[in-house]
């Protein structure tokens, strides 16, 4: 099956409206070749961006949401309120939200839930730390994650979503995973993933996140269950950003 590479940028909590427009203008006009491409703003760029990507083929996601519709949940957002804005895509249990803002396996779950009922795109992310790495826990600790979501949506809902491996050792510490082990892990995956449907498997989008650069993205990109990247720090880079869509388109 022939999947569409994907490439997500995920500027975390960086940027200012003088990056929103810069950035954004020259993405909605520049060559990214055949991927596609969507970029994840803080929230408070969301419309902005939206704005500068109008008319493009870029998408626009956000970084994270609520697991409630609406109510009495001070400093939240929904996900009708990202559908609002003109999102299509929201990253959902991103390693430093698991880390540093407690988001356990059922919270993730919920939120991919609250996302595809809103008619979200969710990036489910799962990774490992170097920890359980080097304890040789890596395949049970991804397949865990993933597992606690199709429990919680059926395996089905992947039809509608995204998968994104980012193993923690390598976020934002310019170690990456080599295409050997990023492909192991993506194959683990799908694998899990086939054991309960072997149509979802073979048409979901499993990205490598972890220290994606424009010198390394090729190699990664070329291996038979990578189908692009969720990039952090290089998304920032206009040119970096640019030449990584094109390696993997």
């Amino acid at each position: 099956m022939t999947r569409t590479p994907l490439v997500a940028a995920n500027w975390k909590m960086n940027g200012r409206f003088g990056l929103v427009a810069e950035l954004g203008a020259a993405l909605a006009t520049a060559d990214l070749g055949s991927a596609e491409v969507a970029v994840c703003p803080p929230f408070p760029y969301l419309q902005a961006l939206g704005a500068e990507l109008k008319g493009s083929a870029v998408g626009l996601g956000a970084q994270t949401l609520c697991d409630h519709e609406d109510g009495a949940f001070t400093g939240e957002v929904s996900a009708e309120m990202l559908v609002d804005l003109g999102c299509r895509y929201v990253i959902v249990g991103h390693s430093e939200r698991r880390e540093h803002f407690g988001e356990d396996d059922d919270l993730v779950a919920s939120k991919f839930l609250r996302a595809q009922k809103a008619g979200l795109i969710p990036i489910l992310c799962v990774g490992e730390t170097l920890r359980q790495r080097e304890a040789g826990e890596t395949e049970h600790v991804v397949v865990r994650q993933l597992m606690a979501v199709v429990e919680a949506a059926g395996c089905g809902a992947f039809n509608r979503a995204v998968l994104a491996y980012e193993p923690v050792w390598a976020i934002g510490t310019g170690l990456t995973a080599s295409p050997e082990q990023a492909q192991a892990v993506h194959a683990d995956l799908r694998a899990a993933l086939a054991a309960r449907d072997p149509d979802v498997a073979a048409g979901i989008r499993l990205l490598y996140g972890g220290s994606v650069k424009a010198d390394n993205a090729a190699p990664l990109f070329a291996q038979p269950d990578i189908d692009g990247g969720l990039i952090g720090g290089a998304s920032l880079n206009e040119k970096e950003f640019i030449a990584i869509c094109r390696a993997a388109g």
